[in-house]
């Protein structure tokens, strides 16, 4: 195996990647709980893969249950630089059909009960999210999705929703009214997190349905999307064989030094704990001396908003 590692995220319906040799199921240990599952690790094509069922193998664990914190501290810690997530929404638009694939490149987080970063507990970073999704991925993904036949829609918004039940029809003529294009129950705060780990992060959505706002088409049910979600699932299956291939090597895009200028707390001043809790993230900026103090200053830009 060569390259760096790339990590995949499967969504409802995609709980198991074949095609992986050399499988071993990793437990990790996080700083902030247990991730959904063990990790899949293997090899794929000759590049390192590190496969996570977000829901859990059988689907145990609701969107709001999601440990995203540990989800995503696994994958960096395994050595995850890039990460697919496969995901399943609802189309907010007449031209996004059932069973079309969708790269977004922006989110709306609207969920409600969700702890959105690793920092705080004496250490503050404020990580860009104006563009939340890494460029390069998102472009691979694109084209792998594009050889599968299939209908691909590159950008759009994906808006994140709380559930895990679906919308009203007054929430989803709103939402539809924001001018988004999909909606779903668990890209945020995935995609910020990601951020945070200076992982690069793209997402492959397969739509199942029409949400409930389409009036020529019943309000969904769970029946009606798991049956689309099956043939989607085959779909991005063959999307991931096609992309796991064709990424790795240097990143040359922003994604592995956003938080070089995040971090607004002086070094000084960090508690010793939550310094040594968070080096997976801060060790190359802010390297830990023998006696535990964190060494050189921070650099900031900007103002922290607050």
């Amino acid at each position: 195996m060569s390259g760096p590692a790339i990590g995949v995220i499967g969504g409802s319906g995609l709980y198991e990647l074949e095609g992986i040799t050399d499988v071993r199921w990793r437990r990790v240990r996080t700083p902030f709980g247990d991730p959904s599952d063990e990790y899949c690790t293997g090899s794929f094509a000759g590049r390192p893969v590190i496969f996570l069922p977000r829901h859990g193998r059988g689907h145990r664990l609701t969107p709001s249950e999601l440990n995203f914190r540990a989800n995503i501290w696994g994958l960096k810690s395994l050595g995850a630089e890039w990460v697919v997530s496969i995901s399943a929404v609802g189309s907010m638009k007449e031209t996004i059909h059932p069973l079309d694939l969708v790269v977004p490149d922006q989110f709306f987080d609207a969920t409600k009960r969700r702890v959105s970063t690793f920092f705080g507990d004496g250490i503050v970073a404020h990580v860009g999210m104006a563009d939340p999704v890494c460029p390069t991925l998102a472009a691979a993904l694109e084209k792998a999705a594009r050889a599968t036949g299939a209908g691909v829609h590159r950008g759009g918004t994906y808006v994140c929703i709380e559930g895990p039940q679906f919308s009203t029809k007054a929430e989803s003529r709103i939402y539809r009214g924001w001018g988004v294009d999909v909606i779903g129950m668990t890209n945020m705060p995935e995609a910020k997190l990601a951020r945070e780990a200076e992982l690069c992060y793209a997402t492959l959505a397969l739509v199942t349905d029409y949400d409930v706002w389409h009036p020529g088409h019943d309000a969904v049910t769970v029946e009606a999307v798991i049956q689309t979600l099956l043939k989607n699932v085959e779909t991005a299956k063959d999307v991931l064989r096609r992309v796991i291939p064709a990424v790795g090597g240097p990143r040359t895009c922003a994604c592995p030094s956003l938080l070089r200028s995040a971090v607004i707390t002086s070094p000084a001043v960090f508690p010793l704990g939550t310094r040594r809790r968070l080096d997976l993230l801060l060790g190359k900026y802010f390297p830990l001396e023998r006696r535990g103090r964190p060494a050189g200053k921070a650099k900031r830009k900007g103002m922290a908003r607050g």
